[in-house]
């Protein structure tokens, strides 16, 4: 543990949340009164004020929250969630340019940090694309240390603030300022008279003609010899009848027990990005590393099957078989770069969802020790050819002649990362609410022999669960 950071615990008593908040308000006002810092710090500081909380339903918490952003994740083990809201510390960049330099400058943030703050946040798709308006909130980059979080962690509930002091801050004015915002925290976490409003239209971009067309264009270039594997994506948007609180998709999602991971940030009110996606782009523990590749995708309902039959169809698929090991052996080639002791498991199985099921296969590795900074692994996997293509450069270009809107975070790596751990899931079937607007976004890999009409049918399919909340709440 860093020696500039500390954990003050006021009760190790499991509290109601309203009694928490005022635990954890005493507690800074004591910190104020009884320590004594010195005015001229070398260095940034981290004290975290933490307090049992019993049992709470942490994304109903966060939905009544009136500050801003409001962020939470879940990983796909449902073993670690976090609530939070507000800014104790960011690392954020609005420069464009390449994805190298983004996650390059984005290692040299991070590791002015202490080691054991973890902030929450992701990337976008590719640096080098303009974005649209609808995505300014989201820059290349953008993480963040809560000010105030609820954790669930290994069934032990807590919530957390967190006191970030730069050099020259002032403790009173930084305490003064989380106690203001621990007085805005609600209690009350009843959300059951919330309702998505209703739905008015839904329009494709691209339209399933030229969706076709574009799928046409890239099978030409697997024709030429010059491509393997490219990813498309359609955008769908959802108009409703006003603006209303992205969080109730997250609230309405249908299937809990899913294997997803849930991503969801609102940078400010009703303006949010989201993903209820299965891929793990990798976890870190020092310098361990977990990753899989993840491709080839069966629809139970087109199937008219149950996981038994989905799993038959997949591993019987030469097509299917093909995709995946595209990304296994691309994956495994590019940590040879930068890992020892690479253990690719052979048999490929099945990752079995409600509605899809997918091949997978995991991995995994040892960094070597100029190659430990999370820099080097984003570099090095983003974009898996689940979500980019074969050969990796050719297909990004391939990307954005062929679609006509710009990914923004969709198919990015979002997660959480510290100095010492990390973990990132790829942002598929994800969503950007903005106002009134969803966009709803989901893609198909292309390979030789895939059929246009068939991978339209796909990516609706892979929206399917957020698709589903829109039209039941309707």
């Amino acid at each position: 543990m860093s020696e500039h950071y500390h954990i003050i615990i006021p009760s190790e008593e499991p509290l109601s949340i309203e009694k928490a908040v005022s635990s954890l308000a005493s507690a800074l006002n004591r910190y104020r009164d009884e320590c004594a810092l010195p005015d001229h710090r070398d260095r940034a500081m981290l004290v975290t004020f933490r307090q049992p909380l019993q049992p709470t339903e942490l994304p109903e918490w966060l939905c009544r929250q009136t500050v801003y952003p409001r962020l939470f994740w879940m990983n796909r083990e449902r073993d670690f969630s976090v609530a939070g809201i507000g800014i104790a510390d960011t690392i954020a960049s609005e420069a464009s340019g390449s994805n190298e330099a983004s996650f390059g400058l984005f290692a040299r943030c991070i590791a002015s940090k202490d080691p054991d703050a973890r902030y929450f946040g992701g990337f976008c798709f590719n640096n080098e694309e303009e974005q649209e308006p609808i995505w300014q909130e989201f820059s290349s980059f953008s993480f963040v240390l809560p000010l105030i979080q609820l954790t669930l962690e290994n069934g032990a509930f807590a919530i957390s603030c967190h006191l970030w002091l730069e050099c020259g801050d002032k403790l009173p004015a930084k305490i003064s300022a989380i106690t203001d915002m621990l007085k805005r925290v609600i209690t009350d976490t009843d959300c059951s008279a919330m309702k998505l409003p209703e739905l008015l239209n839904i329009s494709y971009n691209p339209d399933e003609k030229n969706w076709i067309e574009q799928c046409q264009k890239a099978l030409l270039t697997f024709d030429a010899g010059s491509m393997e594997k490219i990813m498309l994506a359609r955008q769908t948007n959802l108009e409703f009848s006003h603006s209303f609180s992205p969080l109730l998709f997250l609230l309405q999602y249908p299937y809990p027990q899913n294997a997803i991971y849930r991503f969801y940030l609102e940078p400010i009110e009703n303006h949010a990005f989201f993903s209820f996606t299965p891929e793990r782009l990798y976890r870190r523990d020092g310098n361990k590393l977990l990753t899989e590749a993840l491709a080839g995708t069966c629809s139970k309902e087109s199937l008219n099957g149950d996981d038994h039959h989905a799993s038959e169809m997949l591993l019987n698929s030469e097509k299917d078989i093909r995709e995946h090991n595209f990304v296994r052996d691309m994956i495994y080639d590019e940590l040879l770069k930068i890992c020892s002791n690479i253990d690719m498991e052979k048999e490929i199985k099945v990752l079995q969802l409600n509605r899809l099921a997918h091949l997978y296969t995991r991995c995994t590795a040892q960094l070597k020790p100029e190659f430990e900074s999370d820099g080097d692994v984003l570099q090095l996997l983003h974009p898996t050819p689940a979500v980019g293509g074969v050969p990796k450069a050719p297909a990004m270009q391939h990307i954005l002649e062929l679609e006509t809107f710009s990914r923004g975070w969709y198919a990015a790596p979002v997660g959480w990362v510290s100095r010492d751990a990390a973990e990132f899931c790829v942002a598929i079937r994800s969503a950007l609410v903005n106002g009134a607007i969803a966009s709803l976004y989901s893609g198909a890999g292309l390979v030789k022999g895939s059929n246009p009409f068939a991978e339209w049918e796909e990516v609706d399919q892979k929206i399917g669960d957020i698709l589903a909340i829109a039209r039941l709440e309707a």
